[in-house]
């Protein structure tokens, strides 16, 4: 039968009677799971290898800015001609927005010619205006040129390119409808102008479509899924000073600050994080709100730069905002009634987090070590944020194969062009997709790793002070986390490499499963056939197993690890059955302390959401060239004794052992 923990932590008695000689957790240990930690190191080379993949083919321009019909990515100051500052994509030819947009049409807004642009073009009052392609061949102007004269050189081009013009075959074209920066594509908004169409027709210009679809057709390839998606991700690359801030050195400091309040005001702690909290959450619901449209006029538009003010464009964005709304609108209402609900408990929780004052009074280190690990995350992240960012955009810019009529004038040919007048996209190959897999499955990994490396430092230390009842003793190190850590990096990388990996992987089967249940969910009702069924509830049986395992690899395995020195399995073994054993005491002191411990999380996290909301609503953010498209996308040894928790310090044992066990259970 296993031996009391305790004896390989301290010098203290045995259940027999006897005294083990050795210090405070001395004893001897062995490298563990050192096959995992290899496998560790070596899926760290292949995350290397996989982000220099994307740093060398990816270019981040690409999930912001659109393509011309060269296939030069709009901005790109290295692109022919330069297009610096160039950064809005305009379609040229609004009979092929029109004829995109119109329903079983096999011509697509991709293959219609567009040009990138400073501003939106928009028709005059009294005139027609151009706006013509870019300045080459016999066109003697230089980009700058061009720019000057609103890109109409109309007036200076020969017969043949003034007939090919009228026929909407450029190198000029007519400015029929306004457009507005909807994301950085030029909007077209189906209001013809009447004067421009008047003086189009009498210079014997073709038929031009003015239905709704020339706007639906751009409104459409502007909000599409991957456009969406795209944008979110250009939102990270744009919002980074605000990441740093709000998501790496406020956090940082609050959380200093919170652990400092538990050192001196103790009592009040449980109270304050409560009241916080539900202060915030309200807070962050009721500025969803705001960005939602329903409160106020200060609703998200993904109308970038000034404009008319009753013009209106709808995003997708809007419609996620709105949906985190309502989930906020929910979470509050639950938080606020569970804040009534564990009044009584808040209580009990005060004479826990007394001993948490205590151990960070003793062990003050405790308030410094967090640094270390986050300035690892920190630099962690914001090199992956890079390589994602990259990775993301690292498909191949390939030209179309269309077979529809997009003839226009070349320039350099001098002539009007049929071949290889297609558009250009960008194609992601399958191995992108699993290297973004990859990456973001290294992420996670790599997350759970240090939060696991700092969940067993964090352990060993405040073990050196459990096992001498809670007073200060000679045989606690002067430096315990420095201890701890050095006993984990000699001895439990390996152990911490296998949990972690274990976390990782099964989140990983859920987040596929919970996919795949979505997708048999689509035509809202079980399927019928009986493999359809099968699958369908396998699939949620397979996501209940997961989430058991879960909660089983808990951080108590790591805890383990750090008092004992034991394998992960052999660790996640002991700690199992040391939760089923003493399942009332863990009910009554941890999961009154992960209460106040997620709240005090919550408090930080929510006080930083709320201080990246207000910076990313200053002009900078949501205006201009750095527009986010969204805020929404920019925290035991009771059983060694007979069930008396012998070393546990006093106020401790008091909330312990303040009722019978089953007489609280009933209450």
């Amino acid at each position: 039968m296993r031996g009391p923990l305790g004896a390989v932590l301290e010098r203290y008695p045995l259940s027999d009677g006897t005294t083990e000689d050795g210090g405070i957790i001395r004893h001897n240990r062995k490298c563990r799971d050192v096959a995992f930690l290899v496998i560790f190191i070596a899926f760290w080379v292949a995350m290397i290898v996989n982000s220099s993949f994307g740093f060398n083919q990816g270019n981040p321009l690409r999930l912001t800015y659109g393509l011309d019909y060269k296939g030069n990515v709009c901005g790109d100051k290295h692109a022919h001609p330069g297009l610096h500052q160039l950064e809005l994509k305009y379609w040229l030819n609004p009979n092929q927005v029109y004829q995109s947009g119109v329903k079983d049409s096999q011509f697509k807004l991709s293959n219609a010619r567009s040009i990138c642009l400073l501003d939106c073009p928009t028709p005059l009052e009294d005139s027609l205006s151009w706006v013509c392609d870019y300045p080459e061949g016999d066109i003697h102007l230089s980009v700058d040129d061009w720019i000057d004269r609103n890109y109409d050189y109309y007036e200076i081009l020969t017969l043949g390119m003034k007939n090919a013009s009228l026929q909407l075959q450029g190198p000029c074209y007519p400015v029929i409808f306004p457009s507005v920066n909807v994301y950085w594509s030029c909007q077209y908004i189906a209001r013809a102008s009447n004067a421009s169409l008047r003086h189009w027709k009498q210079m014997g210009g073709v038929d031009i479509k003015e239905d709704i679809v020339v706007d639906k057709s751009i409104h459409s390839f502007i909000n599409s899924r991957s456009s969406v998606l795209k944008r979110y991700m250009a939102d990270i690359g744009k919002a980074w000073p605000v990441l740093i801030v709000c998501g790496g050195l406020l956090p940082l400091f609050l959380s200093v600050v919170w652990l400092l309040m538990i050192r001196y005001f103790v009592a009040a702690m449980p109270w304050i994080t409560v009241a916080f909290f539900n202060i915030l959450i309200i807070t962050v619901t009721v500025f969803y709100y705001l960005k939602a449209g329903w409160i106020g006029n200060d609703a998200i538009s993904p109308i970038i730069g000034d404009h008319d003010p009753y013009m209106h464009v709808f995003g997708r964005e809007l419609n996620h905002l709105r949906a985190a709304a309502i989930l906020m609108t929910f979470v509050m209402v639950l938080s606020i009634l569970t804040s009534i609900a564990i009044v009584r408990r808040i209580l009990m929780g005060t004479s826990v987090l007394k001993v948490a004052a205590k151990v960070i009074g003793e062990v003050q280190a405790l308030i410094i070590f967090p640094v270390i690990p986050y300035s690892i995350l920190a630099i962690f992240y914001m090199v992956w944020i890079s390589a994602a960012l990259h990775l993301f955009s690292s498909g191949q810019v390939v030209q179309n194969n269309c077979n529809t009529n997009c003839c226009a004038y070349d320039l350099l040919s001098e002539k009007v062009n049929c071949d290889h007048c297609c558009g250009y996209s960008i194609r992601y190959t399958p191995h992108i997709a699993v290297a973004i897999f990859f990456h973001l499955f290294g992420c996670y990994w790599a997350t759970k790793f240090f939060i696991a490396c700092s969940s067993t430092v964090i352990a060993g230390s405040v073990a050196s002070y459990y096992w001498t009842r809670g007073e200060t003793s000679s045989e606690v190190p002067v430096l315990p986390v420095f201890d701890s850590m050095k006993r984990l990096i000699r001895y439990s990388l390996g152990s911490v490499a296998l949990g972690s990996l274990i976390v990782s992987f099964v989140e990983s089967i859920r987040f596929i499963l919970e996919s795949f249940r979505r997708k048999l969910k689509v035509t809202e009702t079980t399927p019928d056939s009986w493999f359809g069924k099968m699958v369908y509830h396998t699939s949620q049986g397979c996501l209940s197993c997961v989430e058991w395992t879960i909660k089983s690899v808990n951080r108590n395995a790591y805890i383990m690890i750090a008092i004992t020195g034991k394998s992960f399995c052999r660790s996640s073994a002991i700690a199992t059955e040391l939760i089923m054993n003493n399942i009332l005491r863990l009910v009554r002191v941890n999961v009154i302390g992960d209460v106040i411990l997620f709240l005090g999380k919550l408090f930080v996290s929510l006080s930083s959401a709320v201080f990246g909301f207000l910076v990313l609503d200053t002009h900078k953010y949501s205006s201009g060239h750095n527009k986010l498209s969204s805020p929404l996308l920019p925290v035991l040894d009771s059983e060694e004794h007979e069930g008396t928790a012998q070393f546990a310090p006093l106020l401790l044992m008091e909330t312990l052992n303040e009722q019978n066990d089953m007489q609280r259970l009933t209450q």
